[in-house]
């Protein structure tokens, strides 16, 4: 029965960052709806897969390393986003917004529901006033 509660966290991962991935697609992001899901779904594919090589959800020692795998990856791939144009550096949002992605990804892989929901809630708020924000500022 474990694969069913693998399967769904991989579920919940896919819901989480496509509310993400919507928001972004709304606004014709460099990363949209797809790649969202897709890197919240790769993050915590990544985090189960630790937790079933380590053999049980007690032993932090290979779930630790492949998390941090994740990590640095993410950090690869986010720097893709990242581009100059004229005098403005562009996609710094769209590669922290990634970042937080992932380690939404990661929560819900070890199954902390609360804190991806939370993570997710936040990150929404931050984009959605921090686009009004920049329009007065």
């Amino acid at each position: 029965m474990l694969e069913w509660l693998f399967i769904e966290r991989l579920i919940i991962s896919a819901i989480l960052g496509g509310l993400i991935g919507v928001e972004r697609e709304m606004h014709d992001k460099p990363a949209g709806f797809r790649t969202h899901v897709l890197i919240c779904v790769g993050a915590a594919m990544f985090t189960l897969l630790s937790i079933s090589v380590s053999g049980t959800f007690e032993n932090p020692a290979d779930v630790s390393r492949i998390a941090a795998g994740v990590v640095a990856g993410i950090g690869f791939l986010s720097a893709g986003t990242i581009f100059r144009d004229k005098d403005r550096v562009r996609g710094l949002t769209t590669a922290a917004d990634i970042w937080v992605l992932a380690a939404i990804g990661m929560s819900v892989g070890f199954g902390h529901y609360f804190l991806a929901v939370a993570a997710t809630i936040i990150s929404l708020v931050v984009l959605i006033v921090g686009r009004i924000l920049d329009q007065y500022l």
